[in-house]
């Protein structure tokens, strides 16, 4: 599977209608599998929500990084296999993170770090393709009252702050080149596995 990335060095906010079908397509005109990412804020709007859960709760903050995946190459898309990409693509974030000496918790889809939530992420289906929303804090700010949150820039080890606008896209491209390369993995071990029976 082709998976084609583009990073927008425009900011602009998430608003939940970017997890829309096609977004990339209409937006930027990649055809296929892709995932965009960006900096920008996150105000999702109620009409916006795709978690019946979170009905009713602010999902927001003044700036995060945002990653939007979408793939094509199940037909038709299935939400399981959705949602065990978002987990995979989240539990790769937080293996990176242990490569920078920084302890991390995991529940479900989210990743906590020093008892501050630092990520948000939902995963779906429309009739042609699957999205994947994976976003992540750069600053404590901005967010709901009622959450503890952390973000990228705010995280130091031994007083030194990890992260700043210096290696922010490092860290973003290096998290789409192991989650794409992830993928293609389960790719090629899906061609050269006989099948049983």
């Amino acid at each position: 599977m082709d998976i084609t990335h583009k990073h927008v060095d425009e900011i602009f906010e998430y608003d939940g209608s970017q997890i829309n079908p096609s977004w990339a397509f209409q937006e930027f005109g990649i055809y296929g599998s892709s995932i965009v990412t960006w900096i920008g804020p996150v105000n999702i709007t109620p009409d916006n929500l795709k978690d019946f859960a979170d009905v009713g709760l602010e999902i927001k903050s003044n700036y995060m990084v945002n990653f939007i995946c979408e793939f094509f190459d199940q037909q038709p898309p299935n939400m399981r296999v959705a949602y065990l990409r978002q987990r995979l693509l989240v539990m790769i974030f937080r293996e990176i993170l242990t490569e920078y000496g920084i302890q991390t918790k995991r529940e479900g889809d989210d990743i906590f770090v020093d008892g501050g939530k630092l990520s948000i992420s939902i995963a779906s289906i429309s009739l042609s393709s699957a999205k994947i929303h994976f976003a992540l804090n750069l600053e404590d700010k901005g967010t709901p009252s009622d959450v503890e949150t952390i973000g990228l820039y705010d995280i130091k080890l031994n007083g030194e702050q990890v992260f700043n606008q210096n290696n922010l896209l490092d860290l973003i491209n290096k998290t789409v080149k192991n989650f794409i390369n992830e993928l293609k993995t389960i790719e090629n071990d899906i061609s050269k596995t006989k099948v049983l029976g």
